[in-house]
């Protein structure tokens, strides 16, 4: 088991998802705002690694307009050997690595062209993993969509096009409930037909399910996962009191966090915490974790 957040570190004095308007764009604009980018991933690391906080979430601005046709500049070429280094000391600190693109990436959609640019933005999330050399256990985190007025041909048009996806993509994508649409029910079903493995949402979970308690989620889910997959991932968040339902909490609620921790066992799988304050929550919930035998450390 191991405790993460996503993208930012509000601790550190540096921006690592910056990025720029359509109308700036230049190669140099683009060059000098991914060495930004990735410089402040680097300081991400180390922080995290002192602190073992050994899951990442990296940020999908990593490289601005990567999937875009503005973008002409061979960035992958350019920035693979600063990649393979981040990724070498990734590998080297056993740190698991997850991508999660924005809600504009819509795999279901029934319009085509947002299909396409989907898939373009899945493949650029692929390639950044792929350049920085991590072997499949570093995920690509994905909801399946919308309903369109009719959920059930909606599923089976994100298994449709699922099905024309780019090994590359597959290799890495995982699919998550939502706290709108579709449950862990819903998900498990579409992983029947395509083997994606799940990702479980707890605090999405805890707006739409169907009743099933944690250890029955852990147990259906675990099993979507193959041996190249890693151990399972698992997103945490809680409410934030007094805001409306859905809204994740502003920092971590360390009762509530202890007692998922107690009801998840035995099964291992790793922890992002989907919290405002990120690392400082982060800390705070592995403070917690370490206690429990299922926790990687770096360091005692």
């Amino acid at each position: 088991m191991k405790i993460g957040y996503p993208c930012i570190n509000r601790t550190l004095d540096c921006r690592g998802n910056k990025t720029f308007r359509l109308k700036s764009y230049s190669e140099q604009r683009l060059i000098q705002t991914v060495e930004n980018n990735l410089n402040c991933l680097n300081n991400m690391i180390d922080f995290n690694i002192k602190n073992n906080l050994l899951f990442f979430r990296i940020t999908s601005d990593l490289v601005p307009f990567a999937s875009h046709s503005v973008c002409t500049f061979n960035w992958q070429e350019y920035f693979s050997k600063k990649l393979e280094n981040i990724g070498k000391i990734i590998k080297q600190n056993k740190i698991r690595i997850s991508m999660h693109p924005d809600q504009f990436i819509v795999l279901n959609s029934k319009n085509k062209e947002v299909v396409n640019r989907s898939i373009k933005e899945l493949f650029y999330h692929a390639q950044i993993l792929d350049l920085m050399k991590l072997d499949y256990t570093a995920k690509i985190q994905l909801h399946v969509g919308g309903a369109y007025g009719d959920k059930k041909q909606s599923i089976q048009r994100f298994i449709n096009n699922y099905s024309t996806l780019n090994q590359k993509i597959k290799n890495r994508l995982v699919i998550e409930n939502d706290d709108r649409i579709y449950s862990i029910k819903e998900c498990l079903h579409i992983s029947d037909k395509t083997d994606i493995p799940i990702l479980f949402d707890v605090f999405h979970h805890s707006i739409i399910n169907n009743n099933e308690p944690i250890k029955q989620i852990l147990h259906n889910t675990k099993d979507t996962w193959q041996k190249k997959d890693g151990i399972p991932l698992a997103d945490y968040s809680s409410q934030e009191p007094g805001e409306k339902t859905g809204k994740h909490a502003q920092t971590i609620n360390l009762d509530d966090f202890e007692k998922f921790i107690k009801e998840s066992r035995p099964f291992d799988f790793d922890i992002m915490l989907e919290i405002k304050d990120k690392e400082k929550s982060a800390i705070k919930a592995y403070e917690i974790a370490k206690k429990d035998k299922r926790i990687l450390k770096v360091k005692n």
